[in-house]
């Protein structure tokens, strides 16, 4: 496939799975949470306060979906030159389909359930079932460089410069939202549920977020580390690090191959070995946090006077992701 052509495919792959990440999300939250009148964090929690404040205090209703197009499209103004302007592309996008979705699928199931949840009677299962689905869509839209809207926008600004988790930025900025609906409601109960969104909702969504970028070491002894190490290096496109070492039973000096490759390449590299030789002893651990070259950044602030330090670090990641195989 032409390199245009295969940048298409993924940039319309990447649109394809954000849809589906935002139509999970649209469904847990007009199935499950919004007919329990639980106000969870985010745009949905903002536009869902004032849905609720309209009904009770307004002659007409004000659609979850308008207003949270709304704060979105001002979220992204202040947003525009941190994140990007792809991300704020996506993101425009996302916000589109989701206050669509919203649009769509509030009255559909207020008129399908006549205002009742999925679930009838089981307040606490709707809780549940609803912010596994609205952390399954987020974390599904954000690894593939897109966003829901509301407080993911402001978490992903937060992300580009420090090491706080998205789930854990969310968890901040909803707790504050979820609280105010103490004042509309004047029911502590409310609070609770809202807590328990957005708990759940974070850590699934970090759990999707953090197996997308979960990396894989290995360790590998064989006397054919160099064929091995010539094969990761031409047909997984991963470098090797060969380090000396001494079997001490046998008093011998031995080759060790030390490899970090992405959790969905593990597969690729064990057949290569096997394929080269069967009895090598491999060990393999799973790594979160792996920085340098051909993985991820780190997004931290370098001070003037650490400026060398930083340069140090940087030649030291560059050396761990060098090809290695001479003698």
């Amino acid at each position: 496939m032409p390199t245009t052509g295969k940048r298409l495919w993924v940039s319309a792959k990447d649109y394809i799975m954000i849809v589906l990440g935002i139509a999970i999300y649209s469904f847990g939250f007009c199935a499950f949470i919004l007919p329990e009148e639980v106000v969870i964090g985010g745009a949905s929690g903002l536009s869902s306060l004032v849905f609720f404040a309209s009904q009770k205090h307004l002659p007409f209703e004000i659609p979850v979906g308008v207003t949270q197009y709304a704060i979105n499209l001002i979220l992204l103004a202040f947003a525009f030159r941190i994140v990007g302007r792809q991300f704020v592309i996506r993101t425009i996008f996302g916000a589109t389909v989701i206050s669509t979705m919203i649009g769509i699928m509030q009255p559909l199931f207020h008129e399908l359930l006549n205002g009742q949840p999925l679930v009838e009677g089981q307040t606490f299962m709707n809780i549940i079932i609803g912010g596994i689905c609205c952390g399954a869509g987020i974390g599904l839209a954000f690894i593939h460089n897109g966003s829901t809207g509301g407080t993911d926008i402001v978490a992903a600004m937060v992300s580009t410069k420090t090491n706080v988790s998205i789930g854990r930025t969310m968890l901040y900025t909803d707790f504050c939202i979820i609280s105010s609906s103490y004042i509309l409601f004047q029911d502590p109960n409310k609070i609770v549920y809202g807590l328990v969104v957005l708990f759940i909702a974070s850590w699934v969504a970090d759990q999707i977020i953090n197996t997308n970028r979960q990396a894989i070491q290995f360790t590998i002894f064989s006397p054919l580390w160099e064929e091995i190490a010539t094969a990761i290096n031409n047909e997984a496109n991963r470098g090797c690090t060969v380090l000396d070492g001494t079997g001490w039973y046998s008093k011998q000096n031995v080759k060790v191959l030390l490899v970090m490759c992405r959790k969905i390449e593990s597969i690729t590299i064990f057949r290569i070995i096997k394929s080269i030789d069967k009895d090598a002893f491999i060990t393999q651990a799973n790594v979160n946090g792996v920085y340098g070259k051909g993985f991820d950044q780190i997004k931290l602030k370098i001070k003037p006077g650490e400026q060398r330090g930083a340069k140090s670090v940087a030649t030291n990641n560059d050396e761990s992701t060098t090809p290695t195989t001479e003698k």
